[in-house]
């Protein structure tokens, strides 16, 4: 049956990089497609299991989603930049990006996308709540003497608004093309974890603005995947959010700070990484004492990738 566009998703398109998360884009991604005529979905799939690959394509064809099926893992930056090229192939000029484990309705997401027409110099993002209703992102923070990320809602009074550098989280962002193409899309540096920061900075760095809808929402499904900062205190997070939380601090500061500032961070690596252990409550110490080995390890990756790129060296050579 023929359904006709919707105007309001004239020339969008959302793109979800999906990591073992098949069951849940049938969960919440398909509220939004179905419902949303004119839309181009677009899934990269960075692989995990034959049978996972399996059941995302089944589910990418018969809901109508473009699949990108990369032979190796691209990490969540990279994936959103092979999606996004997708998208443009296929007529779209305004993108959703969206984590699996977030449900963003039809209207809120109509809202982004007219937010993008309206200011296409901006980098938008609604409200994100928790299923209880209570709030998961409203906006952050990063703190430039120390490199420590809060709450937009936890801002420190007595820190001077030009030590403070705010961002918008990846799970839910909507953007232009004409911007994308500015500030280059994500950088490829990070893998996983900080690159929605770094994307953050180079939108302000252009003239861009980075804006909050505080009247749009979306959902976040606690405990689907893991975002920096995010989930709940005292959770216990994956090594990969520990060792990537930790060594891509010291890449952001590497690639974007000033020597003296640069300087600072490194020495508040050990507090801040000890902080980002401490978001899984203190227990884990105990019951999981290799977590102390993942921070080490990062550290010292984080070290030397940042030696890499002061040098002018390539970090990933």
């Amino acid at each position: 049956m023929n359904v006709t566009p919707d105007p309001a998703f004239a020339d969008a398109a959302v793109v979800v990089v999906n990591y073992g998360s098949s069951a849940l884009l049938a969960e919440h991604l398909t509220r939004l497609t179905r419902n949303a005529p004119g839309l181009v979905t677009v899934v990269v799939d960075n692989p995990t299991t034959s049978a996972e690959r399996s059941s995302l394509q089944s589910l990418a064809t018969a809901e109508g989603w473009y699949l990108v099926e990369p032979p190796t893992n691209l990490g969540f930056g990279a994936g959103v930049n092979a999606g996004i090229e997708l998208a443009v192939a296929s007529g779209a000029t305004r993108f959703v990006i969206l984590n699996p484990d977030a449900e963003l309705l039809p209207p809120a997401a109509a809202a982004l996308f007219a937010a993008c027409s309206a200011d296409p110099a901006a980098l938008v993002a609604p409200r994100i709540l928790r299923p209880d209703g209570s709030l998961w992102f409203g906006g952050s923070d990063l703190y430039l003497d120390d490199g420590r990320i809060r709450s937009r809602r936890r801002r420190l009074a007595d820190v001077p608004l030009d030590r403070i550098e705010p961002w918008l989280t990846g799970a839910c962002l909507a953007v232009d093309l004409t911007l994308w193409r500015r500030i280059g899309g994500f950088s490829d540096e990070y893998f996983l974890y900080w690159e929605d920061v770094d994307l953050s900075h180079k939108v302000v760095s252009v003239g861009g603005r980075l804006l909050v809808l505080d009247e749009v929402t979306a959902v976040h499904a606690e405990g689907g995947t893991q975002a920096p900062g995010q989930t709940a205190s005292g959770q216990a997070k994956s090594d990969l959010y520990y060792y990537y939380n930790i060594r891509n601090r010291l890449v952001f500061g590497a690639l974007h700070l000033s020597e003296t500032d640069e300087a600072a961070w490194r020495r508040a690596t050990a507090a801040v990484s000890r902080e980002v252990l401490l978001q899984g409550g203190r227990r884990q110490f105990v019951t999981r004492p290799s977590i102390l080995w993942t921070a080490m390890r990062a550290i010292r990756d984080g070290r030397r990738l940042a030696a890499r790129i002061r040098s002018g060296r390539s970090p990933r050579a």
